[in-house]
């Protein structure tokens, strides 16, 4: 009998050295006539800990890490594959502190199972929520997510289940499902992991609300700067087909964007897929009613789609018991920048920043103090660290004057220049502007030239109120999100950190 050992194949540990790592431990096992079947797992989003391997024995699946292939002779000699004592051995991989203060629901499987296995899928519990849906009906189906309190998980935070009972109300001769893909936002992952390291859940998930709403056809849109993603999932849809769990009722093909930022907004992502330019469309109607080619279509991302198999299996009271009243459930944070442990931390919404960057995360890389946080992606607001104790969930946030948006968090320690980071913040949006709207595509141009001229000190009085002025037109007038939520960041930025842009107290008066 073969020993077993997993290597992430997952593109963030093949980013440090994974596949070399794997390739090591094949040619050392053959060296030693050993057998040894390696596994490419998904990861477990410890990447802290990447390239992370672990072998199972009779007490678990033993991690070490990061390893490197020059470490890989060591590992032998200390018996890693029956657990053995090594400097690298972190132990149990589930009792690692990173992933044992977690509540891992959507991410149950992530970094367990061989992604592209069904056999393995279904001995982790797949597909019994398709069987499940399959045995109450579309209508408890629908039923089940609204009184779950899923909300969207790619940033606006709309109610799930309202999407799926416009979309199954309404009258069509086909209706369609999409899974946003397009993970842009900096700082943010989560999809990816999914897409790489589980993709049968998104395809269950996709099976599920087809259906519930009465679709016959679904499209998977992955961003391009995705290639890994695009491969496991292409193999995954054929092997799903394979088995029958698609391709009678209900087909699936991935669609791959061409790097607009844009095409993260669910209707500019519809343009792309039927072979248009991704521009904004005029809302309303929305997609629900009148999407993909003029049809009712399902928009969702990827991890709001793989929490649907748990809200079917187990019920919706024990996902809407998770979190807090008007926020249920988990979320995957994404915690990337200055931060000793990066990585993903599934949990219950409601936890505080400070639990889950001072405890899991354990603070800055550098050591130094934490100075600035942002939260929601590139689009988020840049908050202090005086605001630790802040919870994470949709009401507490927008309260704070941020959004909690895809789950990313980026951290910076103190020394981070705030203003340039506020510029930044503007010409992202310039530089990712559809074109579309006016508000969007000119004031973003000239919003860079405004904190050019405060953090200048030309005027900066005069500059402050113009800028202001500017971010409210673009904050009402925007078609989507992109303009909408520019000035977020870069409003952030002064009020929270007025000494970056020389500014007195009365200047910050003035622009509040």
């Amino acid at each position: 009998m073969s020993a077993q050992v997993f290597v992430p194949g997952d593109s963030g540990a093949v980013s440090v050295g994974a596949s070399e790592v794997a390739g090591a431990i094949a040619l050392e096992a053959e060296r030693r006539a050993l057998a040894v079947k390696i596994v490419r797992n998904g990861s477990r989003g410890a990447y802290a800990f990447e390239p992370m391997v672990e072998a199972a024995t009779a007490d678990g699946r033993i991690a070490y890490g990061p390893v490197a292939p020059a470490d890989v002779p060591g590992l032998f000699d200390a018996g890693f594959l029956d657990g053995g004592a090594h400097r690298l051995r972190i132990g149990v991989a589930e009792r690692i502190a990173f992933l044992a203060a977690q509540n891992r629901l959507t991410f149950a499987r992530a970094g367990v199972v061989d992604p592209l296995s069904i056999d393995d899928y279904i001995a982790h519990g797949g597909f019994r929520a398709l069987a499940r849906a399959r045995e109450i009906g579309p209508a408890r189906v629908v039923e089940a997510i609204k009184a779950s309190g899923l909300r969207g998980r790619g940033g606006a935070g709309f109610p799930a289940g309202i999407k799926w009972e416009t979309a199954r109300g309404a009258a069509a001769d086909r209706k369609f499902i999409v899974c946003n893909a397009d993970e842009g936002d900096s700082g943010t992952f989560a999809d990816r992991m999914i897409l790489e390291g589980d993709p049968f859940a998104l395809i269950e998930a996709m099976a599920i609300a087809a259906a519930a709403i009465g679709a016959s056809y679904g499209y998977i849109y992955i961003r391009s700067e995705y290639p890994d993603a695009c491969r496991v999932m292409n193999a995954a849809l054929a092997a799903a087909r394979a088995r029958e769990f698609l391709g009678r009722d209900f087909d699936l093909e991935i669609r791959v964007g061409a790097g607009s930022y844009v095409c993260g907004e669910e209707t500019a992502m519809l343009e792309s897929i039927e072979g248009r330019r991704g521009m904004v469309r005029h809302k309303p109607p929305v997609p629900a009613i009148s999407g993909l080619f003029g049809k009712p279509t399902l928009v969702h991302n990827v991890v709001t789609l793989a929490s649907v198999p748990a809200i079917i299996e187990r019920g919706a009271d024990y996902y809407r018991a998770l979190g807090t009243a008007s926020s249920a459930g988990t979320v995957p944070f994404q915690l990337a920048g200055n931060v000793k442990r990066p990585g993903l931390v599934e949990l219950p919404l409601g936890a505080t920043l400070r639990e889950l960057i001072v405890g899991i995360g354990e603070g800055t890389a550098s050591g130094r103090p934490i100075r600035a946080i942002q939260i929601g992606g590139p689009l988020g607001a840049y908050l202090p660290a005086a605001q630790l104790d802040l919870a994470l969930d949709y009401e507490t946030m927008q309260g704070a004057g941020g959004i909690l948006g895809h789950g990313g968090i980026v951290v910076f320690d103190d020394t981070v220049d705030m203003a340039r980071m506020a510029r930044f913040a503007m010409e992202f949006c310039a530089l990712e502007s559809c074109g579309k709207c006016t508000p969007c595509r000119i004031g973003s141009v000239r919003g860079v030239e405004v904190i050019e001229r405060i953090i200048a000190r030309r005027d900066a009085r005069a500059n402050l109120m113009l800028l202001r002025d500017l971010c409210d037109t673009m904050a009402n007038g925007s078609l989507c999100a992109l303009g909408g939520l520019a000035p977020l960041p870069v409003l952030s930025a002064i009020r929270h950190f007025p000494e970056d842009f020389a500014l007195t107290t009365r200047e910050i008066a003035d622009l509040i």
